[in-house]
């Protein structure tokens, strides 16, 4: 059997812990957490790597994001608070995100190795440094920043 991901064992451990102190947001959101990533694993029919959980992570917080916007909208300050709770909860696992410069960086790098240079390119870099950037930036801006250094 292949090793668990640490991300992984360290969310069952703070799962525990959480149900110990008494934490229910933490416990619920982290549960929620869990489920995401076993559904993964049945979905691919293998185990996870640190990478792949990191982009449920990220995914589950532009998904509380998205609530938040949509809970604003509505004039539901109480949910919007709890969608805030649970969003803080799922940042802590995700690493200290990129700025936009070391996203450009990263992007010149990329575009350098595979030698793009039109816009037509734009599918061989994004192949490249999406799995290079997991977790640490937003796709959608590290889609600007490309677009933008391809001139497109």
């Amino acid at each position: 059997m292949e090793r668990e991901a640490d991300l992984k064992r360290k969310i069952s451990d703070d799962i525990k812990q959480a149900m110990k102190s008494g934490d229910t947001v933490k416990r619920a959101t982290l549960r929620m957490l869990m489920s995401s990533i076993n559904n993964a694993e049945i979905a691919k029919q293998a185990s996870l790597d640190n990478s792949d959980i990191l982009g449920i992570i990220a995914r589950e917080v532009k998904r509380h994001q998205e609530s938040i916007d949509a809970f604003k909208q509505g004039n539901r300050p109480d949910l919007v608070a709890q969608e805030e709770a649970e969003m803080a909860i799922l940042q802590g696992y995700l690493p200290e995100q990129m700025t936009r410069d070391e996203v450009v960086a990263a992007a010149r790098e990329v575009i350098g190795v595979v030698g793009a240079q039109v816009p037509g390119d734009k599918g061989k870099v994004m192949k490249e440094l999406m799995p290079r950037l997991k977790g640490r930036a937003d796709g959608k801006e590290i889609n600007d920043v490309v677009t933008e250094l391809l001139g497109q």
